[in-house]
């Protein structure tokens, strides 16, 4: 890695930590929202360095699906302890039990955007004025609207066509009773910046980022991984297969690539030549062209 490109890490770090910040000077009771996934862990990471020596002054809030890959749940956990933080955990199970939400049925079934209903109780039930995520803009066009700082009104909608100008660093938090922010600190952040830094930092990562040897099926172009939440089709077959994941949600649908890239030096050369987005292998997102937006506006992370 050349020394421009460090320096270039350097400025996506100071920025993130002055986000961070800006977050914990303007608003009251701020989580960061927490997957599992490498940017959550990237966020929770700038945290840890934003307010060294002290503690992250933020608790994770996972909304977890019940179909999570449990790598992902044993590394939050262990995350959790090692950090001294709170976790608070919403459940789409529980959700679903009270009838606030209807699970989906048919071949492509998902709890993904049941997790819109969970997340906005967590942030009601626990007074939580703003949300940290690990949102970049290279992920998903809908992502690339957002602003460091985006308003959600008071029944949690996100309106991209009416977000405040952020002129010269100044990020405006102000909000009324009800209402919240989301904030990303890493949305000037590419895939590519976030494996160098990942492996600059040398930050722990689910093994599940690593190409491993896994059961999956062929599904939406994709290698979904087998489990007990999936239901197959007659000409579906399961099948082992070296794999790894580029992005990580629940399990039921999220695709991993063929990949030898079982090391960090390794997932790095591999996306430095992949011209397919992270996203691309979410079933999720191939369902409609505005698939992430429509859930994005209902209040979607």
């Amino acid at each position: 890695m050349n020394k421009y490109y460090l320096n270039y890490l350097d400025e996506l770090e100071s920025e993130a930590i002055y986000i961070l910040r800006e977050v914990w000077a303007q608003f009251d009771n701020p989580v960061i929202l927490f997957s599992g996934g490498k940017d959550s862990i990237l966020v929770t990471h700038l945290a840890k360095k934003a307010f060294y020596p002290s503690k992250i002054p933020f608790a994770l809030m996972h909304v977890d699906t019940g179909h999570n890959f449990p790598e992902t749940i044993a590394f939050r956990d262990d995350l959790v302890e090692k950090l001294g933080v709170k976790l608070i955990v919403g459940s789409v199970q529980d959700a679903i039990d009270q009838g606030r939400v209807a699970e989906e049925r048919g071949k492509n079934a998902t709890r993904n955007a049941l997790q819109i209903t969970t997340l906005l109780d967590a942030v009601e039930e626990n007074k939580i004025d703003c949300a940290i995520g690990g949102g970049r803009r290279d992920e998903e066009k809908a992502r690339a609207k957002e602003r460091f700082f985006s308003h959600r009104d008071d029944f949690g909608q996100w309106d991209p066509k009416n977000q405040r100008p952020e002129l010269w660093n100044l990020l405006n938090g102000k909000h009324f009773e009800g209402e919240h922010f989301r904030a990303f600190p890493i949305s000037n952040w590419t895939e590519m910046d976030v494996w160098n830094y990942i492996k600059r930092e040398n930050i722990s990562i689910p093994s599940l980022y690593l190409a491993h040897e896994r059961e999956v099926v062929f599904r939406s172009n994709s290698w979904i991984p087998f489990s007990g939440h999936l239901r197959l089709e007659e000409e579906e077959k399961v099948e082992k297969k070296k794999i790894r994941f580029r992005t990580l949600g629940d399990i039921t649908i999220t695709g991993g690539i063929e990949s030898e890239a079982d090391t960090l030096e390794k997932i790095v050369k591999e996306v430095s030549a992949m011209r397919k987005t992270e996203r691309g292998d979410r079933s999720d997102d191939k369902r409609s062209e505005t698939a992430m937006e429509d859930r994005k506006k209902q209040g979607y992370f």
